[in-house]
């Protein structure tokens, strides 16, 4: 089965190699490996993507567990294949309630063959809304709205959690918490097209740019915020000349935003896309 494996921590020698031998030595055979070093951070963070079939996950898991102990690191162990259940999400939300709303109904309808394990927000404007689904609520906010990633972090190991989905969520996750759950776990709406219009405003910058196509993405996150080639699924819409931002921004956020979400995570939980080597690629069955 196919096997994601990340270790991340204080950078210094000799981190790679005991994890490298380790699955080398049981067989597996490496698909992908990725290392990267900040400087300024001084951490060292590892992704590899391997074929395991050397028995249960869990024993592996916990083998690399071991080797993360010694060295300092946080390993994760993490495989699509490795439960018969269906993949459990956790969706980040700030305001709007579009397009979690979206992704609930279509779990409940048995649209997108998935479960909402909890949804946790930096605001409590969704709350509401995961109590009308009986889905536990986390607040990863303070009365500011800044997130506690530690407490998120923590969640999605303790519920395993296999893809977070940041529904409109309005902060940049830290590039550590990226690396921690990379290859492919992060799921990113844009409300905009990318890579045309990024950034917190894509409306207005299109609206002033006189544009009459304006859409919306999702995406893979990646630590380095490129978003080139991770995309999953984009769809855009059309208004006549004369529009009112207003009603551009109405018509994207209240429709056009939760569809392209839900398209975009059908895609990743049906197996129809995974990222490999920072790249969207389609999955050969």
């Amino acid at each position: 089965m196919q096997v994601t494996i990340t270790a991340v921590g204080p950078d210094h020698r000799g981190l790679a190699d005991p994890i490298v031998h380790y699955v080398t030595g049981a067989g597996a055979n490496i698909h992908e490996i990725q290392m990267y070093d900040r400087d300024t951070e001084h951490l060292f963070a590892m992704l590899m993507r391997i074929e395991w079939t050397s028995g249960a996950v869990s024993e592996l898991r916990r083998e690399l567990a071991e080797i993360g102990t010694q060295k300092g690191l946080q390993v994760r162990v993490w495989s699509r294949e490795e439960h018969a259940r269906p993949p459990r999400l956790a969706i980040c939300t700030t305001y709007r309630t579009e397009p979690p709303l979206a992704i609930l109904r279509a779990v409940r309808d048995r649209r997108l063959k998935a479960e909402v394990a909890v949804m946790a927000g930096n605001r409590i404007a969704c709350r509401s809304l995961a109590e009308q689904f009986e889905v536990p609520w986390l607040s990863i906010g303070d009365a500011q709205g800044n997130p506690d990633y530690s407490l998120l972090e923590r969640t999605i190991d303790e519920m395993e959690i296999d893809y977070v989905i940041l529904a409109r969520y309005m902060r940049v996750l830290p590039a550590e918490l990226c690396w921690k759950f990379a290859g492919g776990r992060i799921i990113n709406l844009h409300h905009g097209l990318l890579p045309s219009f990024p950034g917190f405003r894509p409306y207005e910058d299109a609206f002033q740019h006189h544009m009459l196509c304006f859409g919306a993405t999702v995406h893979f996150i990646v630590p380095e915020l490129d978003a080139g080639n991770q995309i999953i699924y984009q769809a855009a819409f059309s208004v006549p000349p004369g529009t009112s931002l207003e009603e551009v921004k109405r018509l994207g956020e209240t429709d056009h935003e939760p569809h392209c979400l839900l398209e975009g995570i059908r895609r990743v939980v049906d197996r129809e896309a995974e990222l490999h080597f920072h790249r969207v690629v389609r999955r050969s069955h």
